[in-house]
């Protein structure tokens, strides 16, 4: 475990690297599930490397560094080479496509990227509406430069770089910048410190209670905070062993977790149900895990995991990335449906009239606020959104848009979102992103989109689409749908389409979601074909 565990002075995680790999130098940090490994002193002593080749480049201490990859150890070389050198990893979904990435790469102001060969394709598509982008290491291919406006370098050029030998970061210092979609508008730019990162990790060390024989099953993308923050760097805080694969896959789950003697592992949304509908099998029990983090937690995903696969601690939570995670369950206290209680070593939660932001009593259903008890262990604000920023931050709390109850002992219950925004496994959609897609496509007049429930139990939403065609007769609903498809993330492609011959508006002419969302998928077209 990291000597300065809860010392806010040492709460930057490349300090927590340097540390295990002077004390433990042999001991293997990362294994992947393809057969790579990863010991605490070879990930420094790479990440060291990765610093001195990106001074090479000019990179400078606090620029803002853009990373488009897949799980992988060259992931964590690049994300830990970054954060020796001091500068700011800006992580990119690899599921983005067309303007959601653009937008992205332009508003985060990076001139260097690093790139997985596998999605250069993706950039190179965006090259000339690109302002700022000069070079683009490329990871795992040819580095030939393409004629499109910005230099390709060679990804393993780092491997000949002298070793980064200056100071490291300090806690206040920005490690990272994650996007993160909300009401209208773009996605947001998250400035997140290096405390806050760390204490990511420490909340989830804390609640799962993390012991030196442990070992972390990692299914998330590590551009997320969850995969990155809660797990991988819940297991460096904790100098223990972490299992990587580079994408969530139901059916191998449970091989995977017993080959590798797995003990802990997270899942979100709607992972859990996959998982859950797995066919059941005489080596259902035969693994060491004990415990889970699933949020949301579903009472019913619960019970399978405990009675059909023998994991003794199902864990849940409440978080965003603006705020950490300041809800946490706790280990032998199950309260299925529940979030957790408030993590006050670290927070302040209440639950508020969203009116009038004053605290409700015990039970009362309202706004959950949030705001940190430790500097730096929270966001630093909206990249050049000071607007949003105070916005979020009025009257000294943070507002998460999420309605909640909680009892007396600190037991907080979330009920459902205040805010107009569309979370679908895992991923928080901006329902302005996806409109301003459809709407430029050939044959439609207006466009809505919104959230309806999904039938997958701890799916969250589904994404809708009410359009109001130019010309009904001759609207070619595949064509569109194809269409939009091309040019949003997977993650945001629409299930459900409703025709309709105007959008319900208010006097002032705002699309009245509320009564979108009311009608529901009745008279929807399904592309699952449900309905």
């Amino acid at each position: 475990m990291y000597s300065a565990l809860r010392d806010p002075t040492g709460w930057t995680l490349p300090q927590v690297l340097a540390e295990h790999a002077s004390k433990t130098p042999a001991a293997t940090w990362i294994t992947t599930t393809e057969g790579e490994s990863l010991t605490f002193s070879a990930a420094d002593r790479d990440a060291r490397q990765v610093a001195g080749y990106l001074a090479q480049l000019g990179v400078v201490a606090g620029e803002r560094v853009a990373v488009l990859m897949p799980n992988g150890l060259d992931f964590v070389r690049a994300w830990m080479g970054l954060g020796y050198h001091g500068a700011t990893t800006v992580f990119l979904n690899t599921e983005l496509r067309g303007a959601f990435l653009l937008h992205q790469i332009n508003n985060c102001g990076a001139s260097v990227a690093i790139v997985d060969a596998t999605l250069l394709e993706v950039v190179e598509q965006l090259a000339s509406e690109l302002r700022l982008l000069k070079r683009v290491v490329v990871v795992g291919g040819n580095a030939a430069s393409t004629g499109t406006g910005f230099e390709c370098l060679d990804w393993s050029g780092w491997r000949n770089a002298a070793p980064h030998a200056g100071p490291l970061p300090a806690p206040q210092d920005i490690a990272c910048v994650m996007y993160t979609s909300g009401t209208s508008g773009p996605a947001k730019g998250v400035l997140m410190p290096h405390a806050h990162c760390y204490l990511y990790g420490l909340g989830t060390i804390d609640a799962i209670a993390l012991q030196a024989d442990d070992c972390y099953y990692i299914v998330l993308p590590l551009f997320h905070a969850n995969g990155l923050l809660m797990q991988l760097g819940a297991t460096l805080i904790a100098g223990i062993r972490a299992v990587l694969r580079a994408r969530f896959s139901a059916s191998a789950w449970l091989a995977d977790v017993r080959k590798h003697g797995a003990t802990v592992s997270n899942s979100l949304g709607a992972l859990a149900a996959f998982l859950v509908a797995q066919p059941p099998s005489p080596d259902d029990r035969n693994h060491r895990l004990r415990a889970m983090l699933n949020a949301p937690n579903f009472p019913a995903h619960e019970a399978v995991f405990h009675e059909r696969f023998g994991v003794r601690d199902i864990i849940s939570g409440f978080g965003m990335t603006e705020v950490n995670i300041p809800i946490w369950g706790r280990v032998g206290h199950s309260r299925p449906g529940a979030a957790g209680w408030v993590y006050d070593k670290y927070f302040d939660v209440i639950i508020a009239n969203p009116d009038t932001d004053r605290a409700l009593p015990p039970g009362s259903v309202g706004e959950i606020l949030v705001r940190p008890k430790m500097p730096w262990g929270f966001m630093a604000g909206y990249l050049d959104l000071p607007d949003k920023t105070v916005e979020a931050w009025r009257n000294l709390w943070f507002h998460t848009g999420d309605a909640g109850t909680m009892t007396a002992d600190g037991l907080v219950t979330f009920i459902d979102r205040i805010k107009d925004c569309i979370r679908r496994r895992g991923e928080n959609i901006s329902a302005a992103e996806v409109e301003a897609v459809v709407a430029n496509l050939p044959g439609v007049a207006e466009v809505a989109a919104y959230a309806v429930p999904s039938d997958l139990p701890g799916g969250e939403d589904e994404v809708m689409l009410a359009i109001v065609p130019r010309d009904a007769q001759a609207f070619d609903r595949n064509a569109v749908l194809g269409q939009a498809d091309q040019l949003l993330p997977r993650f945001a492609r629409p299930r459900y389409l409703e025709l309709m011959s105007e959008l319900p508006k208010t006097a002032t002419g705002k699309v009245q979601r509320a009564v979108l969302r009311k009608r529901g998928v009745v008279d929807a077209w399904d592309r699952e074909g449900k309905t």
